[in-house]
Parts: structure tokens; C-alpha cells; sequence
């Protein structure tokens, strides 16, 4: 009887192929991988605003901020 799992080694182990879930517990840790580089947008300044469309300005100058930085996608 054979076995085939979804995950394995190739020949010669310089490939590892995980065709299942790879689970890291806590605690774990992983070498090796590049860091992910996460980008900031501009500070957005508390808003002040004491009525609706100012306050409607407000907003779309954190959204703006947000698609320039690449945290949202542009229209």
C-alpha cells in the first residue's frame, strides 16, 4: 500500500512542496524569509470640524492619503 502525501520533499530535498495547510504554532519561529515592508500613509490631523461637509473634507483627505500610500486602491 502507498502513500501519497500532500506534502513532501523532492528528490534530493532541495524542494519542499506543501500542498496541505502550513500551521506555525505560537511560539515557533521562521528564518530566512524576507521582511515585509509595510507602508505608512501621511498623518492625517484629528478633525475639528463642526459641520458636515467639512467634516466630509476631512475624510476624503484620509482616504487620499490612504490610496497614496498604497494601503487602498485608487479610483
Amino acid at each position: 500500500m502507498n502513500y501519497n502525501g500532500k506534502n513532501y520533499a523532492e528528490q534530493g530535498g532541495d524542494k519542499w512542496v506543501i500542498g496541505g495547510t502550513l500551521e506555525i504554532k505560537e511560539g515557533a519561529t521562521v528564518t530566512g524569509l524576507p521582511a515585509a515592508e509595510v507602508p505608512q500613509a501621511a498623518n492625517q490631523a484629528d478633525s475639528v470640524a463642526t459641520d458636515v461637509p467639512t467634516l466630509v473634507s476631512d475624510f476624503n483627505g484620509l482616504l487620499a492619503k490612504l490610496k497614496a500610500a498604497g494601503l487602498m486602491t485608487a479610483d
